[in-house]
């Protein structure tokens, strides 16, 4: 069993949900990427998605953005966000870590070498914002040749038949965007939400996690009534932003803290 599935059963088993935190490699410093991924953990992440930086991020909002940049200033690179996750994975071999990012820079380093760097790495799942599953079966066979998950992308506005594309060949869970629009943008539905779930869960028995527009512990909390994971992404880089290197990775541990608190909150 992968560490992500091992994850969601172990959570499922206990009446508990996922808490998925995103952060971007190399903000607001590359020095501080792996003390703040075990410091989520601490803090009660459960799997950790780490964003790959890239000059054109398409699908991210402003805040997301000037994180890449930040980044990208300071040299990050898709080869040192591989050697960032090896150094995590040195002393952390339990959590699950999940690459997200474009297909620009995998195509750059070469879908074979990257696989094989991801695999050797640490890495258990990649999403690529980017790739649709049209363009990726065998790239989707190569990656969970090398026991890694590939996961997917679907929004309010996916088509039945893009779901059944897309489930045909995700692993690991699905990343539900509750919102139409970029990162950080808007505020969740849950009604709405719940309404698209039910016809994704017909078709898959894979889990579902909920980002885009979730931005504290209550609607983490709301979200994992129809969800199996709360994935929240914008709202944590701004934490980052504002608290600055000298006070990033403390101040991140007192808000995931605060999101795990809520959300085990079963009163």
């Amino acid at each position: 069993m992968s560490r992500i599935a091992d994850t969601f059963a172990t959570l499922k088993a206990a009446g508990r949900h996922a808490l998925i935190p995103y952060i971007t490699a190399g903000d607001p410093d590359p020095h501080l990427t792996v003390p703040l991924l075990f410091e989520l953990v601490d803090a009660g992440a459960n799997i950790l998605e780490i964003g790959v930086p890239f000059s054109d991020p398409m699908a991210d909002g402003p805040v997301i953005q000037r994180a890449g940049e930040r980044a990208l200033a300071k040299g990050v690179t898709l080869a040192s966000v591989l050697e960032m996750v090896r150094t995590f994975r040195a002393t952390n071999t339990k959590t699950p870590v999940v690459l997200m990012g474009y297909a620009n820079p995998i195509e750059a380093m070469g879908r074979q070498p990257f696989v094989a760097a991801a695999r050797a790495a640490g890495v258990d799942g990649l999403i690529i914002v980017d790739l649709p599953p049209e363009e990726c079966e065998t790239f989707a066979f190569d990656i969970r040749a090398a026991d890694m998950d590939l996961i997917f992308l679907l929004a309010p506005t996916s088509t039945p038949a893009r779901i059944q594309s897309i489930v045909r060949l995700a692993s690991g869970y699905l990343y539900y965007v509750s919102l139409t629009g970029v990162t950080g943008a808007g505020n969740i539905d849950l009604k709405d939400v719940l309404a698209h779930l039910e016809p994704i869960r017909r078709l898959t028995p894979l889990p579902i996690g909920v980002g885009f527009g979730i931005r504290d512990g209550a609607t983490a909390r709301a979200i994992c009534t129809v969800a199996d994971a709360a994935i929240i992404g914008s709202r944590l880089i701004q934490e980052i932003e504002a608290a600055g290197a000298d006070r990033a990775v403390r101040q991140v541990g007192l808000f995931v803290r605060a999101i795990r608190t809520e959300m085990d909150n079963r009163s």
